[in-house]
């Protein structure tokens, strides 16, 4: 499958202008990959986990990995492989930034400038995931 990471980043950074973490990582993931889902639908799924989990940033899971763990359930295929991804992509995460929590990453909402690139880091580990 190969994900382009040049169209991935520019993707993301576009995306991530206008829309959360969690979209933008799925938005940019799923049509670098060339997934048959609308953006419509995937803004619908990955919407409610924007902020760390509906916006209350306190102890949410950061949105640019639940974006790329979504979109590794709608890539691939197979359960085991799902599984395996999914936790190593929260391991390189948390080794990345020493949590995975929205609210210590972006100081509770209130600075969002590492947010781009936790999308961008992110969507780059799950593209060397996929061009293995």
């Amino acid at each position: 499958m190969g994900i382009d990471k040049k169209i991935l980043e520019e993707k993301i950074r576009e995306y991530r202008k206008s829309k959360s973490c969690s979209e933008s990582t799925l938005i940019g993931l799923c049509e670098t990959a060339d997934i048959d889902i609308t953006q419509k639908e995937m803004t619908k799924i990955a919407c409610g986990f924007a902020g760390g989990m509906g916006g209350t940033f306190d102890e949410g899971t950061c949105g640019a990995l639940t974006g790329a763990l979504i979109a590794n359930g709608l890539i691939f295929n197979n359960i085991t492989e799902i599984k395996s991804n999914a936790k190593e992509l929260f391991t390189i995460f948390k080794n990345e930034y020493g949590t995975v929590r929205c609210d210590k990453i972006s100081k509770n909402g209130t600075d969002k400038s590492p947010c781009v690139d936790c999308c961008v880091f992110i969507a780059n580990n799950f593209a060397d995931l996929s061009n293995k």
